[in-house]
């Protein structure tokens, strides 16, 4: 299967006038799960310490830092998050200046050419925060993204009825611009047949919410709407046989 060079530039177009996104290679990297899994990890020494630092939507670090560290390298945020993004802009965009947002969603609405919904609405950002580093994946790589899904799991993902999740983009834009990846607070395909696992949070932020497996095999038995997060997972386990892929926090059978 043909991986992203990870010397090419991240498939991305910017919001307003910079230069499409080049950037070279990291040699470590953290991909750092929202999931509650991440809660009294005490990983954010160790994330920290990594060159680059991918986070996923509207994860924060304020108020969690022993835990999932503070430096955040990339944002991939799906444009169903950003009205998240929006109420909390002095956090997420004053204050993250180096931080560079990898926005995803569907053409309809990311489309500059035709002045989709989702990018309106990052145009009127980029105009408030003029140095913010925004950006959205291009509709060739949107489509990647959906041809790797079907060549892993062998089912055409709009006819199945599902969305690839925010972990996956981020897991494919990590295997491009990372040498060594190391993801914090995933769990596995299997984790959640396990009986005996303590219920955990969907997310770290989001305390005695959803919980995560209860959301996940609910996304991966939905006839349509869904995401297959389980399915996600399967694929990032065989990716972890072929890259230099760690799963910690929990660790995962064989890594």
């Amino acid at each position: 299967m043909p991986f992203l060079k990870m010397a090419s530039p991240v498939k991305s177009q910017p919001i307003g006038d910079r230069v499409p996104l080049v950037r070279n290679p990291c040699r470590q990297c953290a991909v750092v799960s929202s999931s509650g899994q991440m809660l009294g990890s005490h990983s954010g020494k160790e994330i920290d310490g990594k060159e680059c630092v991918l986070r996923m939507n509207q994860a924060p670090t304020q108020g969690y830092e022993d835990d999932v560290g503070a430096r955040s390298t990339l944002r991939v945020v799906s444009h169903t998050s950003i009205p998240l993004l929006l109420k909390n802009q002095s956090y997420f965009f004053k204050q993250a200046r180096d931080t560079v947002y990898v926005i995803w969603g569907p053409a309809k609405l990311m489309s500059r050419e035709k002045l989709g919904m989702v990018y309106r609405t990052l145009v009127k950002v980029k105009e408030m925060y003029p140095s913010l580093q925004l950006y959205i994946l291009t509709e060739r790589m949107m489509a990647y993204c959906d041809d790797l899904f079907q060549v892993e799991t062998g089912k055409d993902r709009m006819k199945s009825g599902s969305f690839l999740s925010t972990g996956w983009f981020t897991m494919v834009l990590a295997m491009e611009m990372c040498e060594q990846i190391f993801v914090f607070g995933m769990i596995n395909e299997s984790h959640c047949r396990d009986k005996s696992q303590p219920p955990v949070p969907y997310h770290y932020f989001e305390k005695g919410r959803l919980d995560e497996c209860r959301m996940y095999l609910a996304h991966e038995r939905a006839p349509r709407g869904g995401h297959r997060f389980i399915t996600e997972k399967a694929v990032f386990s065989r990716w972890a046989k072929k890259r230099n892929i760690v799963f910690t926090h929990p660790s995962w059978p064989g890594g």
